[in-house]
């Protein structure tokens, strides 16, 4: 009969339906077991199954404080067994940011909102929920008492607005700032892309130029400079955000502005030879030839920024002559330097801390010349790359070593309470593994839905186009740290 029939029919739907939403299922779970393993982060599932210690016996454990809010330091307090320590997170920003989709957020590819986590809200999803967080900036170190200053940074201020935090363990991860080789008017006049107000600022930049320039009147020169986009650093974050502006200015801004779309014009400066040097020859070639078919693209190499001015900056040309450019809006992304409080630090203890790119620390990143002061990420000197892949796997890995030598910082701690010597965290550590660093691969966007990659291992192997770009853009998103 016919009721049989779409009976049938229905309970045949169903087991298509059950079948692919196991196999999905099945997918998923794979995949993400497989990112599990793949990042040597088995542990973080197995961690939710143990028995914490009840809060009166973390009263008496080693005060660990952690100053940033960044891949290193988020990935030490995933690591981290945090119910074994009295745990401070000091940052003065009070959310993660996901830094590589940061030069998509200047022209609206990818929301802001989706690449920042709150701290607070990260922690409790990382059962670490017993940490305390505190929105401050830490403003001086004192290794010798094994005290930090800290400093009440943001816009609504109390009473009380600076105080000071007492330590057994101190992790610096507080990243890195830009770095302008003392070049005349960087701070005053470039735009930097290393925050969320960065971005905001670049894209309200990029828009105001459009706006001035469509006024009645207003002088070809003056449309030309004011439409003219100037990215100092050929790096992958500069030609990233390259990529993103051009795509930017040929998909929405040029519909808006159609009369101003023959005038825009983006110039990348670089001093080096080549765009993306860290990569491998085959990929900077494929890059340059991307940006030079873009005849709104012009790649300046061997050329130095000697003086930034308010709507122009000189360069040195490879032959030597001096050359003015003149500018709408300037992008300096030319690498890192150390921020005040890293300065600080390297200027005490007893070992030499001869490195101008950061701290040096030893094989468990120990800070050289300072006790009990741990460092990660881009604060310090080491032969690493300054990326999110190094830092993440740096915090990881030193999350790690305080869970496996635990008992050792509590004998340490707990003799220096009393005034008697301990040597069991220096034999804890001689036993432990040093931190190996394992590269999972570089990529950057260049552009018109195209990206580079790059594998290294035994031999390199590189990658590009179309499919590398839904290879980055996949790779990126699955690292994001919540599914909004």
């Amino acid at each position: 009969s016919k009721f049989v029939k779409d009976k049938m029919s229905l309970q045949r739907t169903l087991r298509r339906f059950t079948n692919r939403a196991a196999v999905l299922a099945a997918t998923g779970t794979g995949i993400y077991f497989f990112d599990l393993w793949i990042n040597d982060d088995m542990d973080s599932f197995t961690d939710k199954f143990r028995t914490r210690m009840s809060e009166a016996e973390r009263a008496k454990r080693p005060r660990v404080v952690i100053l940033g809010s960044g891949w290193a330091a988020l990935s030490m307090v995933r690591k981290l067994h945090t119910d074994k320590f009295r745990v401070t997170v000091v940052s003065p920003r009070n959310y993660f940011l996901f830094t590589p989709l940061l030069a998509g957020t200047t022209t609206g590819t990818v929301e802001l909102r989706s690449i920042v986590e709150p701290i607070r809200k990260y922690c409790h999803r990382s059962d670490a929920s017993d940490i305390d967080f505190l929105e401050a900036e830490c403003t001086s170190v004192d290794a010798a008492s094994q005290k930090i200053t800290c400093k009440d940074m943001s816009a609504v201020k109390g009473k009380v607005n600076e105080f000071d935090l007492e330590y057994d363990h101190l992790v610096v991860a507080v990243g890195a700032d830009n770095a302008t080789f003392n070049i005349p008017g960087v701070r005053e006049h470039a735009c930097f892309m290393k925050e969320i107000d960065d971005a905001r600022i670049l894209r309200d930049r990029i828009l105001d130029c459009f706006e001035t320039a469509s006024y009645p009147g207003q002088p070809l020169s003056e449309v030309q400079r004011l439409l003219h986009f100037v990215v100092v650093g050929g790096g992958p974050a500069g030609v990233e955000f390259t990529a993103e502006l051009s795509d930017f200015l040929h998909s929405d801004l040029v519909e808006a502005f159609p009369h101003l779309a023959k005038e825009v014009k983006v110039t990348v400066v670089e001093a080096l030879p080549h765009i993306l040097n860290v990569f491998d020859a085959k990929v900077i070639e494929f890059a340059e030839k991307r940006f030079s078919s873009n005849p709104n693209v012009e790649i300046l190499t061997k050329t130095a920024v000697t003086e930034v001015r308010a709507s122009d900056i000189s360069v040195k040309t490879p032959s030597g002559d001096k050359k003015d450019i003149p500018y709408g809006v300037l992008v300096w992304v030319t690498g890192n330097a150390p921020r005040r409080i890293t300065q600080s630090l390297m200027q005490q203890g007893g070992a030499p801390q001869d490195c101008r790119r950061g701290l040096v620390v030893d094989e468990f990143f120990r800070v050289k010349g300072l006790q009990n002061v741990w460092a990660l990420g881009d604060c310090t000197c080491t032969k690493v790359p300054a990326t999110a892949q190094v830092a993440s796997q740096e915090g990881r890995y030193l999350g790690s070593l305080f869970n496996s030598v635990q008992a050792s910082l509590d004998e340490d701690t707990n003799n220096k309470l009393r005034g008697l010597p301990s040597a069991t965290l220096e034999a804890a550590l001689k036993a432990s593994p040093i931190f190996q660093y394992k590269h999972f691969g570089s990529f950057a966007y260049i552009g018109d839905r195209r990206a580079v990659a790059e594998f290294k291992g035994e031999n390199t192997h590189t990658s590009t186009g179309v499919l590398t770009f839904f290879l980055w853009r996949s790779v990126y998103l699955s690292k994001l740290l919540s599914a909004k």
